[in-house]
């Protein structure tokens, strides 16, 4: 497969009144064309401001991109300002993202034909009859029935489900090379988050799209996911393919991830403890003071970097890596 996406240190902080937060700390990672990467980790661990930043959508002030590079198409996006033509043309035409709430995605005073067929006028330059018929035939691709009578009618009057189906269409108008689901499900009931996973995965397969799936929940990545990084404060601790890290996590917090899947007849096993403040961050593991496996050496080392143990699977503890015999 091409290599659609490389990013490379990819560093975001917000300035608050306490202190710098480093909510993306020296990233890196890729995704080629057609493939399906899952980000998981908590909440705060830096997996939707990462997704924000490529898009050039985080807020600033306070916050900003201070280090790294972004290559998508070979292009590298980091090096355009967030208002700037080339990342307006470029977000929602070839890369797209679907947010956690659609609430507050879609314009509440603006019907959803106006807001769909916005998009294609803009980045195609299509008449507003042909952008209201592609719109049509997009909402009904997504399972919304009646789908020209309801480009009439106002983010209010659709359920919570039906409104990310939509959120999906629009997404979608462009067909882009990379679509990215951050959270997009989470607000939903069980029911209507899996349809709308099966959903997303047939688009997906259907137009070969690349799809980075942005969750805290493994089970949902084991099912769709090829390759998954692991996130937490603010860096990746663990990647691999999903076979891979389901079957030999290396990292102690992705083993406490797995361990929260709830599994019929077994008891859920809780990860203890918070997760650190990503203000004045000490060199060590950020993970310590919750790791089960934690020796007397890991609270003088330094954090250790994302390395290699056997082909795509790499890393970032310093208890397996010395296991492992690569540390």
């Amino acid at each position: 497969m091409e290599r659609l996406l490389t990013v490379k240190g990819l560093t975001t902080e917000f300035r608050t009144e306490r202190g710098i937060v480093k909510a993306v700390n020296n990233v890196s990672y890729h995704i080629d064309g057609g493939e399906i990467l899952g980000i998981v980790g908590e909440s705060g661990c830096g997996k939707s401001v990462s997704q924000l930043s490529l898009m050039q959508l985080v807020q600033s002030p306070p916050g900003r991109i201070v280090a790294g590079s972004a290559e998508f198409n070979g292009v590298d996006l980091l090096k355009y300002g967030r208002k700037s033509k080339e990342m307006s043309s470029i977000r929602g035409k070839d890369m797209s993202m679907i947010f956690q709430e659609p609430m507050t995605s879609l314009n509440p005073a603006m019907n959803i034909g106006k807001q769909m067929s916005e998009v294609l006028i803009t980045h195609l330059g299509t008449t507003v009859a042909e952008a209201m018929e592609r719109s049509a035939d997009m909402l009904s691709q997504v399972g919304i029935p009646d789908a020209t009578k309801r480009l009439k009618d106002y983010p209010h009057q659709f359920s919570g489900g039906m409104r990310q189906r939509v959120m999906i269409a629009m997404a979608m108008l462009c067909t882009p090379k990379l679509l990215i689901a951050d959270e997009a499900t989470t607000a939903l009931d069980a029911t209507i988050q899996a349809q709308l996973l099966e959903l997303l995965y047939e688009i997906v397969n259907k137009y070969n799209l690349a799809l980075t799936m942005v969750t805290h929940n493994l089970g949902v990545v084991a099912r769709y996911a090829d390759r998954v990084n692991v996130m937490y404060a603010g860096r990746i601790i663990e990647t691999g393919t999903t076979k891979e890290i389901w079957a030999n996590p290396l990292h102690p917090y992705t083993e406490g991830l797995i361990s929260c899947v709830p599994k019929l007849g077994q008891k859920l096993e809780a990860i203890q403890g918070m997760p650190p403040a990503l203000i004045d961050r000490p060199p060590t593991c950020p993970f310590l003071a919750r790791c089960k496996y934690r020796q007397s050496e890991c609270h003088k080392e330094p954090v250790a970097e994302l390395t290699p143990v056997d082909g795509q699977h790499a890393t970032a503890c310093n208890v397996r890596l010395k296991e492992a015999g690569v540390a």
